[in-house]
């Protein structure tokens, strides 16, 4: 018997090799147990683990079981922030959200896919479809997306430059053109220019 201490990653080593502690194990003091063929291991009196014991070296032996109170955690956490980005981009967004909700539409596989498109567009895009597709009931991620990009088609790049509209071009009047000066006669060299030449 000894004791032992299981790492913040859910791992115990022995020699060259690492097995796995349930999640709520980590970085808790346990006591090991060995035997020709198992290690056992107790928090307090509490058994928390059996794993095979392993002659080879290098081996990290996993229990399927173990970590999944972990991951778990962390999609909850994943999908919580989710949520909050997605309610975060238009005051339509909870309507939006109730109404996946009631017609079982799977919401989370909505919500995911309108965030991705405020990542790829803007969230202000995203707001915007959300609100036609509140007033025409089309609720789907997939209506949304279509809406916010048919808009980024047919919406002109913003430049610093000001170009001018097709529209206003047709308000402009021009003065007609003046083709006298192709029609003149050409003019004789100034008279003062060949007098100064003579008194010189």
């Amino acid at each position: 018997m000894s004791q032992v201490r299981a790492s913040r990653h859910c791992r115990l080593t022995r020699d060259t090799n690492r097995s796995s502690v349930p999640a709520h194990s980590a970085g808790q003091a346990l006591t090991r147990t060995t035997s020709p063929d198992r290690l056992c291991l107790y928090h307090g009196d509490q058994r928390i683990a059996r794993p095979l014991r392993r002659y080879e070296r290098f081996q990290d032996v996993e229990d399927p079981d173990h970590p999944k109170p972990l991951l778990e955690q962390r999609k909850t956490a994943r999908d919580h922030q989710l949520c909050r980005r997605f309610l975060a981009l238009s005051s339509q967004a909870e309507a939006d959200y109730l109404q996946l909700e009631a017609r079982r539409l799977h919401p989370h596989h909505h919500v995911r896919k309108i965030v991705a498109v405020s990542d790829i567009y803007t969230p202000e895009a995203v707001a915007r479809a959300m609100e036609d597709a509140l007033v025409y009931e089309a609720f789907s991620s997939d209506y949304i997306a279509n809406l916010v990009e048919q808009r980024a088609r047919f919406t002109p790049e913003a430049s610093a430059l000001h170009l001018t509209r097709r529209g206003d071009l047709l308000d402009v009047s021009l003065a007609p053109p003046d083709l006298s000066i192709y029609y003149a006669t050409p003019q004789p060299p100034s008279s003062d220019t060949e007098e100064g030449h003579h008194h010189g």
